[in-house]
């Protein structure tokens, strides 16, 4: 094991945040696992260990299927963040079996491979239009423009938000994954706080109409979807699920095209073989998630006891396992570094792994593929109008825009 304390790891320094890889590649050097005292976390750094964990039980997303807060040696969150703990707790992202394998397997009856296959000409022609839009003012912000409203219109026609009540949805959830970041401040708090009672309630009265008027929609299947033993989503199930399809349903997929046009205009060898090749774009999707990945750490508590290269870890610890770093781990990957767009060997993690891999990994695909060809075919001298400003966050990794220009 090795100590933290001279490490370049600093989640709350900007240079960090900008570039945090050099880090990433000093903390692999150091070892498998480093204790970080500022977040009292395990740090996990290299690829085996990160994709071994993910589907270790002896780890959980939660403890309290087994322990109270005080038998696993942590405090409770205070009464006035209860809002967004009901919100987040009743989620799958936030669940261990028995609850999570039932709450996966009644929203999987909704959230079919085919359901979203056949979204794919509606996302097709969302992207055209919105490149199209862009395209007619001669550039704007990539972010604002194409990016956001792609997800957010296509995961809300998935759940049957009508058009006029789509505004408050990106506020909402950047409020929330707000409190995903290392130790949120208590004004973050209050803003996810906030966020989380005008979401669910808006998501209670839309759950109440589509009990009365089943439709097509996501929403009214998931009302609809039971077990053998006709046991079906609680209402704070329905609502919880709902919000973290939204959350997760494009705050990954915005971040992934804003980081990955940037990293094109950084590596125009690259973005020409893709503007020659467009064959090329699904290997290219995978390569940008893996080469700037928009989630970089993910957290797990130790259930039971742990070992890691020698190192004991107790019950009670919490486990960081960093995405960004075993993405560029050279174990695995051959010149992590470079952008390879025709990378063919990519076992990325950007969707995580074992029982919590992201239902809507297919939906991501279909959603950044479908924006790279848009681009590339309507804006073919899209370029770089402004050096962009990055996101203070660190778990969340994005842009604050992303302004550029075409003709």
């Amino acid at each position: 094991m090795a100590a933290a304390d001279d490490l370049a790891f600093d989640p709350w320094d900007p240079a960090f945040v900008s570039d945090p890889y050099p880090a990433y590649a000093e903390l692999r050097e150091r070892g498998r696992v480093t204790y970080y005292e500022p977040t009292d976390q395990w740090l996990v750094p290299r690829h085996a260990d990160v994709s071994a964990l993910l589907r270790d039980r002896r780890l959980g997303r939660t403890y309290q299927h087994r322990f109270t807060h005080e038998d696993f040696g942590r405090t409770a969150p205070p009464p006035e963040h209860e809002s967004f703990h009901t919100l987040n707790d009743h989620g799958m992202l936030d669940l261990e079996p028995p609850d999570h394998t039932r709450i996966r397997r009644l929203v999987s009856k909704a959230f079919t491979p085919r359901t979203v296959e056949q979204l794919k000409p509606y996302v097709s022609q969302l992207a055209g239009e919105l490149v199209d839009g862009l395209v007619a003012k001669g550039g704007g912000d990539l972010l604002t423009d194409v990016a956001e409203p792609l997800p957010v219109a296509v995961i809300a026609e998935m759940l049957g938000i009508p058009e006029s009540d789509r505004a408050p949805l990106r506020p909402w959830s950047a409020d929330i994954c707000g409190m995903y970041e290392l130790s949120p401040s208590e004004e973050t708090a209050a803003k996810a706080v906030r966020a989380s009672d005008e979401f669910s309630e808006y998501l209670r009265e839309l759950i109440a109409a589509r009990r009365k008027n089943p439709g097509d929609d996501l929403i009214s299947g998931m009302i609809a979807a039971h077990d053998e033993d006709d046991v079906r989503l609680t209402e704070q199930e329905l609502i919880s699920t709902a919000v973290l399809l939204l959350n997760a349903g494009h705050e990954a997929t915005v971040n992934s095209t804003v980081n990955g046009w940037w990293a094109l205009f950084r590596n125009p060898d690259q973005l020409a073989a893709l503007r020659a090749d467009h064959s090329l774009i699904p290997s290219a999707v995978e390569e940008l998630m893996r080469y700037d990945t928009p989630l970089q750490l993910f957290e797990r508590w130790v259930l039971d006891e742990i070992e890691i290269d020698g190192t004991t870890i107790p019950r009670g610890a919490e486990i960081a396992m960093l995405f960004g770093s075993a993405n560029h781990d050279p174990a695995v990957f051959t010149a992590p570094d470079r952008l390879d767009l025709t990378r063919t060997d990519n076992p990325h993690i950007s969707f995580s792994a074992g029982i919590h891999y992201c239902i809507g990994a297919p939906l991501a695909r279909i959603e950044l593929v479908a924006s790279m060809g848009a681009l590339l075919e309507k804006a073919p001298t899209l370029r770089l109008a402004a050096e962009p400003e990055r996101k203070p966050n660190f778990v969340i990794r994005g842009l604050e825009g992303l302004s550029v220009e075409v003709g």
